[in-house]
């Protein structure tokens, strides 16, 4: 039923006309927003809003419409590649439904579809979404990008996205990285994740501190446990030092094994214990603790 149903969607919003949302070859302008975190590749599209490709660092694209006020009813609007005016001769290829929010940004798509839509927008096709009125269920909405003047400014937004950080805040914000075995030894994949926080912060002037915290299984005695975290929790801070971090940024605290994050009955419990985590901390932002 629900194939008779999406199939019926998409023909009538191929098929039909309704009040179109579409910037003239004339109007047509890109906006790129670069940075190291993030880029942002704009279309202005007239009397509706904004198309918004979105590439976060360490993510794949994005895509997402922004408007001020949604004339799109709630429920699955049909997303499907047009044929420019000047080439009808071409066939509509449909990528399937998405779904409608009552917000100011009423449709997110999936890195796969969002990647689909800009290459359809190198060969001059045109993204198209289509969704019965918010108001009238005989009137559809359609929004469509122009391909005009893309590839003019696809090189930029790839030079952007060369220059991304290879991570975000949120994939380093909280890490941890194990000790296998019972000693303070720091390995080559500890390392690998440890530089990857640092050229994180050194990359960002609103990361302001970063709390270590060294922890151990409940192996051997409480004592050596707590002197064992302590030397875990230095090989970190030490070694983030030694790369250029800011000694004054860091906090550093050992617990031995008071906080386990599993049971200390297995050995892969006891794996996961052994452990230091970093936490980080930015200007204004406010971050439960973690141990």
């Amino acid at each position: 039923m629900r194939i008779i149903v999406y199939t019926a969607l998409m023909l009538w919003a191929i098929n039909s006309h309704g009040l179109t949302f579409q910037a003239s070859v004339e109007e047509t302008e890109w906006r790129l927003s670069p940075s190291i975190f993030e880029c942002e590749f704009v279309q202005p599209i007239p009397n509706y809003g904004e198309a918004v490709f979105y590439h976060e660092a360490g993510e794949d694209l994005m895509f997402h419409l922004k408007t001020k006020k949604n004339l799109m009813g709630q429920g699955e609007a049909a997303l499907h590649i047009e044929p420019p005016i000047w080439g009808p001769s071409r066939f509509a290829l449909d990528l399937g439904l998405v779904a409608i929010h009552q917000s100011s940004v009423p449709l997110k798509v999936d890195p796969g579809r969002a990647n689909h839509m800009m290459q359809a927008l190198m060969k001059g096709m045109q993204p198209t979404f289509t969704r019965k009125a918010r108001y009238d269920e005989n009137e559809p909405i359609r929004v469509s990008l122009s391909a005009a003047n893309f590839n003019s400014f696809y090189k930029d937004y790839l030079g952007c996205v060369a220059g991304l950080l290879p991570v975000n805040f949120r994939q380093v914000a909280k890490s941890k990285v194990l000790f296998k075995g019972g000693g303070d030894y720091l390995d080559a994949e500890s390392k690998k994740k440890l530089d990857l926080i640092i050229l994180y912060v050194k990359a960002d002037p609103k990361v302001k501190a970063l709390y270590i915290d060294g922890h151990s299984d409940s192996s051997g005695r409480r004592y050596n446990n707590r002197r064992l975290s302590e030397s875990r929790a230095l090989k970190v801070s030490d070694y983030m030092v030694k790369k250029g971090i800011d000694p004054g940024m860091l906090t550093t605290r050992y617990h031995g094994e008071r906080y386990p994050v599993a049971s200390n009955k297995t050995r892969a419990g006891r794996e996961l214990n052994r452990r230091v985590t970093i936490r980080l901390e930015k200007e204004d932002e406010d971050m439960e603790v973690e141990f």
